[in-house]
Parts: C-alpha cells; sequence; structure tokens
C-alpha cells in the first residue's frame, strides 16, 4: 500500500503544478471535476484530502471508483464530519479504515462524527477498525450515554469505564440481556475481586502484572508476597499507587528505602497524619515536592513545607488551596516564565465557578494559569488574564478559551516559542491585518505572519519568496500580491510549484489554460 509521503515522494513537476491548482480558491467546480476524474493520484490527494470541497465536488468524490482517493476524503479535516459520514457504508475496507480513524488534526480537538454514525460503526464494522484514534471522534455525549444505549454492542464499549460507573449502571450490565455485554461486566467485575485477582496474576513482571499490581484489587497474600518476593524491582512501586493497599503497608511503605515508592505513597489521599508527617520530612526534595500538594496537609505541616530548603517545593505547597493570599504571599517562591503553554483537554465536570474566580485574581501565575485554561470564563476575567504580567497565563488562554481577543492571539505569537506555538495560529479570529511590519524579523516564524496580511506590498511578497527559510518561502508563493512574473517563474520551479500553483492572483483563464494543457481530454 502506497503511503502518502511515497504517492508525493513520486509526483512530478507538472502533478505537483495541477496538485497546487486543485489548492487554489480560484479554480472553479467544473475544473476541480476534471482534476478529480482525469488527475494522477498525488493531484487527487491533495484535492480530496486537503481542502474544502464544494458540493458537486463531494457528491463525485463519493462515487469516485478509486479507493485510494475516497480514503483521503475520508480524513479530511476541512469538511464536516456529517460530510465524511458520506462514505459510511463505503465497499472497501481502506476507505472505512480512514474514515474510523479520522483526520489528522489541523487543531487540538477532531470533531466527532455524528452519534449515529458512530454507532453504526461499532455496530457493523471489523473490530481492528475501531482501534487508533476513532474514541477521538466520539461524541461526549455518547461517551456518556454508552452503558444505557439501547445497541448491545454500544454497551459493550460502555462498561469500558467500569470503576467510574454508577453502582446501579452496573448491577443493570451484570445482569444485561446480551451475553457478550454481560460476561464483559462480569469480568470487569471480577477484577474487583481480591482473590481472583490473585488467582490470575502473573508470577513474571509483564504488562497483565504491571495492570494489576497498579489497578486491581489485591489479596493481603499478594500484597505480602511483592514485599517480600517481589517478581521485579518496580512491583513495590506499583502497589505504592493502588488505591487498595492496606493502611498498614500505606505506613510501611512510607518509609521504604526507594524515594520513588515513597513518591507514590505521598500521592494518596489515604494518608494519615503520621505518614504526611513522616513524608514531609523526608530527605527526598522530590517527595517532599509531591506530598506538599497533598489536600489534607495541616498548618503546621504546610508551615514546614513552605520553608523547605527546596525551591521547588515551596513553590509546590506555594498553591495549596488552604492558604489565604497573604500566608501564599508571604512564602519565598518562584516561578518560572519559561514552559510549554498548549491546549489542555476539559475535565466533564466544570471547575467551580468561585474557585476559578479567586484562581484568577489569585497573585501566584500558577493559580492564574489554571484559571486560563477554563473554557467558561465569564468576560470580566477575560480582559483582566489577557493583560496578565505572566507569558504562561496570556498563551494558556490564547490556547483554550473558545473566543480569545485577536490581540491577545497575536502578542501570545511574537512572544511565546514552545510547543503548539503555531497551534495559535488556527484559533479563531487570529488576524490577517497589519502583519506586514513583520516582514523583516529575524525570527522566521514571524516573518510568515506577514503572508497572512492582504496589504504586503507587491517587493516585499517578491523579496520573500526568495528567503533563507523553506516555510516563508512557500507561504509567500501563495501570496496573491506577487507579481505576476514572479508567479509565472514559480511555476516552473520544483520546491516552490505547488505554492505558487495554489495562488488565486493566476485567475480563471490561466488555471483553465493550465489543467487543460496538462490534461488529456477525456
Amino acid at each position: 500500500m502506497r503511503t502518502p509521503d511515497a504517492i508525493w515522494a513520486a509526483a512530478d513537476l507538472p502533478a505537483r503544478r495541477l496538485a497546487g491548482l486543485a489548492l487554489n480558491p480560484a479554480t472553479p467546480v467544473d475544473l476541480l471535476l476534471r482534476l478529480l476524474a482525469d488527475g494522477p493520484l498525488a493531484v487527487r490527494m491533495v484535492l480530496c484530502r486537503d481542502r474544502f470541497l464544494p458540493d458537486a465536488v463531494v457528491d463525485a468524490v463519493v462515487e469516485h471508483p478509486d479507493a485510494y482517493t475516497r480514503s483521503f476524503f475520508a480524513r479530511n479535516p476541512h469538511v464536516d464530519p456529517r460530510t465524511r459520514a458520506r462514505l459510511l457504508t463505503d465497499p472497501d475496507w481502506i476507505v472505512r479504515a480512514h474514515l474510523a480513524d479520522g483526520p489528522q488534526p489541523t487543531g487540538p480537538v477532531v470533531p466527532p462524527l455524528p452519534d449515529d454514525t458512530v454507532v453504526h460503526m461499532i455496530t457493523n464494522y471489523e473490530d481492528e477498525l475501531l482501534g487508533g484514534f476513532f474514541y477521538r471522534q466520539i461524541s461526549t455525549a455518547l461517551q456518556g450515554a454508552m452503558p444505557t444505549h439501547p445497541v448491545a454492542k454500544v454497551r459493550l464499549w460502555g462498561t469500558g469505564p467500569w470503576s467510574s460507573l454508577p453502582a446501579r449502571t452496573r448491577a443493570a450490565l451484570l445482569a444485561d440481556p446480551d451475553d457478550e455485554v454481560r460476561e464483559r461486566a462480569e469480568r470487569n467485575a471480577r477484577e474487583e475481586d481480591p482473590e481472583w485477582v490473585e488467582s490470575v496474576l502473573p508470577a513474571y513482571s509483564c504488562h497483565g502484572r504491571t495492570d494489576a499490581l497498579l489497578h486491581r484489587a489485591l489479596s493481603r497474600a499478594v500484597v505480602d508476597g511483592v514485599l517480600t518476593a517481589p517478581a521485579g524491582p518496580e512491583d513495590r512501586r506499583m502497589i505504592a499507587g493502588n488505591p487498595g493497599l492496606p493502611p498498614d503497608v500505606v505506613a510501611l511503605l512510607s518509609g521504604d528505602a526507594d524515594p520513588e515508592v515513597r513518591r507514590e505513597i505521598a500521592r494518596r489521599r489515604d494518608l494519615g497524619p503520621a505518614e504526611r508527617r513522616a513524608l514531609v520530612a523526608d530527605p527526598d526534595p522530590a517527595v517532599r515536592r509531591t506530598i506538599a500538594r497533598h489536600p489534607d496537609l495541616d498548618p503546621d505541616e504546610r508551615a514546614v513545607l513552605a520553608t523547605d530548603a527546596e525551591p521547588r517545593v515551596r513553590l509546590s505547597v506555594s498553591v495549596h488551596p488552604a492558604w489565604s493570599e497573604a500566608e501564599r504571599s508571604a512564602i519565598d517562591y518562584q516561578v518560572s516564565p519559561q514552559g510549554d503553554f498548549g491546549f489542555h483537554h476539559c475535565s466533564r465536570t466544570p471547575r467551580d465557578a468561585e474557585a476559578v474566580r479567586r484562581d484568577a485574581l489569585s497573585g501566584h501565575p500558577l493559580l492564574r494559569r489554571a484559571a486560563a485554561k477554563e473554557r467558561a470564563l465569564p468576560a470580566d476575567l477575560v480582559a483582566l488574564l489577557a493583560a496578565d504580567d505572566d507569558l504562561g497565563v496570556r498563551v494558556l488562554l490564547a490556547q483554550n478559551h473558545p473566543n480569545p481577543p485577536a490581540g491577545l492571539l497575536l502578542r501570545c505569537f511574537l512572544e511565546y516559542t514552545g510547543s503548539e506555538r503555531e497551534c495559535l495560529l488556527t484559533r479563531p479570529g487570529f488576524p490577517s491585518e497589519s502583519l506586514a511590519v513583520h516582514a523583516d524579523d529575524a525570527d522566521p516564524a514571524v516573518r510568515r505572519l506577514a503572508a497572512r496580511d492582504p496589504g504586503t506590498p507587491a517587493h516585499t511578497v517578491e523579496r520573500l519568496t526568495r528567503d533563507p527559510d523553506p516555510a516563508v518561502r512557500a507561504a509567500f508563493a501563495r501570496h496573491p500580491n506577487l507579481p505576476g512574473p514572479r508567479l509565472t517563474q514559480l511555476l516552473e520551479d520544483e520546491e516552490l510549484v505547488h505554492h505558487a500553483a495554489a495562488n488565486p492572483a493566476l485567475g480563471g483563464a490561466a488555471i483553465r489554460r493550465l489543467v487543460t494543457s496538462s490534461l488529456p481530454l477525456s
């Protein structure tokens, strides 16, 4: 099977020129249909995968005889998921596989497929097609409805998050009329039976043993076996994080010789006062940094950690929710302005609005950063955090708010150089006006901003098609202000022909001439 990279690598200059024309917003529908019908595979790939398509072209794609061509459309991120769902019952396996796997995301979130489409896939598709990234295309509403869905195969998927299901839902699944659903529910329930887990626990280190020690109900015999005769060096660390660990073992492991074990114990929420005090005084700074986040720390424990010799410990305890703002400000902590500030997937349960407001108004940058990730911030907090003096606060707001201010987006792109910087360009409302002033910036990514400005002068556009940076050259090869002679030149350029052919400055007549001269009459 040919990969997209291999298909593109095999395309010659005329094919790449046609692929650029397929992306050109000035190419009329009849020529798009011609490219779809008669263009080489690389052209059909780009046309079907990399742009929004008019209805007439979508109709032709869905009926196209070539499965590869239809499969590219199945992964198109530029069309509505309901449009891609027209391929739901495609006769070819590769098309259904690509539809289930979904598009390569252009942003942090993939829009979900319609619920009835997902239900059909779960009910009718082969199991191997429903791995990979299929889960990203399931709506939040359908995920929540799966355990009680009227379709048995969907309920089978709903048994997955067993430990988080309400008791009533579990009971219904254990009594489900469908044999497969009931058997899966019974298997999940058995994993909460310590004796059953003990009976199937592998005696050697493997994925199955790791899963059991981390997450399953453990009998006392299993715990004692790990303490006295572990199968591997990681066994004690694994049980240290198991939520069902007996209190006396929690106490024992809080003094374990391995600091990684003690750190796992410090993450637990069932620690008694004695264990907490021991971990607060632990010689390993990483353990103290972990226990500093424990919600049940008493005032004395917090006071000890607030004056710890290790700066990262003081920083960790400084965000504890029990402090007043005055107490918090008295702690000697430092927050690095550097870091990676990207998109954060929100919890299904929104945070308390008053807690978010307290964080947003806090003097602590880390708490304001936490508030900036929230999707439902009121307008006054959006305005406040958009003007925050901390870079992380501003970028997190820009990356996560559904409608960030345009000025904030531009400012963040200019100031932030960490991961997911390019995602800022995909946020709604990123400005396009007045960006030509950045054409001579030392940062190539900032120079590229001028390619978004329709007012960038023609001489600047032409100059930047010769920029040392290939991404800058490509961006300006598409700019509509590119002078005609240079555009004509680039249509024969091995590197930039694809981008030049996508330039809307070509106009309908030139595009028609290029297409008809390159494709045989059908």
